[in-house]
């Protein structure tokens, strides 16, 4: 089976199913679109998610490293400022306590919704509270008792359980959130990882659809363009069996009309050959009666009489009969003269007034285009007598280069625009058919004021005989 015919099955069984089979893909590729579009949004929101999970947990470390920072100062310029007593220190000192607050604040804002953390975080602002305190009474001993008083006390556990637990809090803070954090980076890696293979997944099934898609446009497209070529062949191959079957028809046709022309040429011969013999035997024996017998009876001499004009009426009748089968003058005397005598018996017997006009000398026609001439001239007469309601006719026959023009007008009521092409109009497709077996061209017009316009034009070299060689010396 070859590739067409495979096409021509594909395509008719899908064709019932409007071509779904093209359209589907678009579509696919359409919803698959918008799913990617939603899941990428899903993903954006899931790194969106881990960003804000690393932000907070980052601020939290923060948090938690400059309380540590803060309280460390304190401790540190509380110390210096007890061991040296210097007024610097007890600067630095007020300053550092004075931003633990702060941090501390800042420190529950950030665990703020947290409720296990938060606890850790009140207890951390009561034990901050009395580190504070524990730091405030040092200084106030120092500057109401001595440096030796306080630096005694210093070297004592006071404050340094209170100090020890902070840490403690502080350290577990910070454990917790080196774990989240860990924890938030390994989210944010594994979401944007989900979202690159989503992405690439989609691409590829993406371009795998428009691939289907596109081998399905493509199959479609030459399926299309196989079946246009078919029909195209089967168009071509129409047009030659129509050119051939009309060509058989012309040719028929223009045998038929050989034929009967041979026919009625034949039977022209035979009526003037046998029956032009028979009646002038008995017109020479009726009148041998006439002068024999006329003396005895009167009434014997008028019977024959009327009996030799009976026989002056067939001769007369088959010499018209012989003229319309095969007219003499055409193969005797020439086309000219047929068309002379063939116009004068018309018009004569119509009433029209006539014209015409020919060449000085008649050229050499072939027989068939001479009958051919007569036929269409014959026709055309006889059309202009049945239908156009004349009063004048004009025919005219001319040469015109390599060309014989044949023109025959009237001033009648002209022919119909639908009467030119139409069916039943077996006189004009006769004509038409006689010339175009010589190869020429008819033309029929009717002007807008009335008439009718005919116009032959046949081709020089199919309608004149050739002149032979002349032979050598």
């Amino acid at each position: 089976m070859s590739m067409a015919n495979r096409v021509n099955i594909l395509g008719e069984a899908l064709d019932g199913l409007g071509r779904w089979y093209v359209a589907v893909p678009p579509f696919l590729i359409i919803g698959f679109l918008a799913a990617l579009f939603f899941l990428t949004g899903a993903g954006q929101q899931r790194l969106q998610e881990a960003s804000e999970r690393l932000q907070k947990s980052a601020l939290r470390e923060h948090a938690i490293d400059d309380l540590q920072v803060a309280v460390s100062r304190s401790v540190a310029t509380q110390r210096g400022f007890l061991l040296t007593g210097d007024k610097k220190y007890y600067k630095s000192y007020d300053k550092h306590v004075a931003d633990v607050e702060p941090r501390l604040e800042e420190l529950r804002l950030a665990y703020e919704g947290s409720d296990a953390n938060l606890t850790k975080v009140r207890s951390l602002h009561v034990l901050i509270g009395k580190r504070l305190a524990d730091l405030a009474m040092l200084v106030a001993i120092q500057n109401t008792q001595g440096a030796p008083a306080a630096n005694a006390l210093v070297k004592t556990t006071v404050g340094s359980d209170t100090g020890d637990a902070i840490n403690d809090i502080l350290e577990q803070l910070r454990i917790r959130e080196h774990a989240e954090h860990a924890a938030a980076e390994e989210h944010w890696s594994k979401s944007l990882l989900l979202s690159r293979w989503l992405t690439i997944g989609g691409t590829i099934i993406n371009m795998l659809l428009v691939g289907v898609a596109a081998r399905l446009v493509y199959m479609d497209l030459r399926r299309r363009t196989l079946q246009t070529a078919e029909l195209r062949d089967q168009k071509q191959q129409l047009e030659l069996e129509a050119e051939e079957r009309n060509r058989e028809l012309v040719e028929l046709s223009t045998h038929l009309q050989n034929v009967s022309e041979r026919e009625k040429a034949s039977l022209a011969r035979e009526l003037h050959d046998e029956l032009g013999g028979l009646l002038v035997g008995a017109r020479m024996d009726i009148s041998w009666a006439e002068q024999h017998l006329a003396n005895i009876d009167p009434d014997i001499k008028h019977r024959l009489h009327r009996v030799q004009e009976n026989l002056s009426a067939g001769v007369d009748l088959k010499r018209r009969i012989i003229e319309e089968l095969r007219p003499t003058l055409l193969d005797n005397v020439g086309l000219f003269a047929a068309l002379r005598w063939q116009l004068k018996v018309t018009c004569g017997n119509a009433g029209l007034k006539c014209t015409e006009s020919y060449p000085d000398e008649e050229p050499t026609f072939t027989s068939e285009a001479a009958i051919a001439l007569f036929r269409i001239a014959q026709e055309a007469f006889t059309n202009i007598l049945k239908h156009s309601a004349a009063k004048s006719m004009a025919l005219a026959l001319r040469l015109d280069g390599d060309a014989i023009v044949m023109q025959i007008s009237d001033d009648g009521t002209g022919i119909p625009a639908g009467r030119l092409t139409a069916i039943g109009s077996h006189g004009l497709a006769s004509m038409r058919h006689r010339v175009r077996a010589l190869g020429g061209r008819l033309d029929v017009k009717s002007a807008a004021s009335g008439g009718t316009n005919l116009l032959v034009r046949i081709p020089a070299v199919n309608a004149l005989q050739r002149t032979a060689d002349p032979v050598p010396i």
